[in-house]
């Protein structure tokens, strides 16, 4: 399977690898473990808000929640949703390789 598709596949591919590298290195030189873990703290926080939300709005029973609890309840919605797409967006940088990654302490 060696047609010119392939290998223009696989030339895209390393150019998108070292255009990426090469923008990113100077912002995020190397990506540590220590450097994720408030993110993922964040992210955590940003769910429970909205599902304690959501919670909080069944304590009240049959009624339907007011306009401004809905509104309340989209902006957790929505902060948590953003979140959550800059997180895959990390993972993507750290899997297609365009960003150095510090191994741990322990060596993973």
């Amino acid at each position: 399977m060696n047609s010119p598709q392939s290998r223009f596949l696989l030339e895209l591919d390393k150019l998108r690898r070292d255009v990426n590298r090469q923008i990113l290195t100077p912002r995020i030189e190397k990506l540590t473990i220590d450097q994720v873990r408030p993110v993922v703290a964040a992210i955590a926080m940003a769910r429970a808000d909205y599902i304690e939300t959501l919670l909080h709005l069944g304590e009240k029973g049959q009624h339907p929640p007011s306009e401004a609890e809905i509104a309340e309840l989209k902006n957790k919605r929505e902060c948590y949703d953003e979140l959550v797409a800059a997180s895959q967006a990390l993972e993507t940088i750290i899997q297609r390789d365009y960003i150095d990654v510090v191994p741990d302490k322990r060596g993973h």
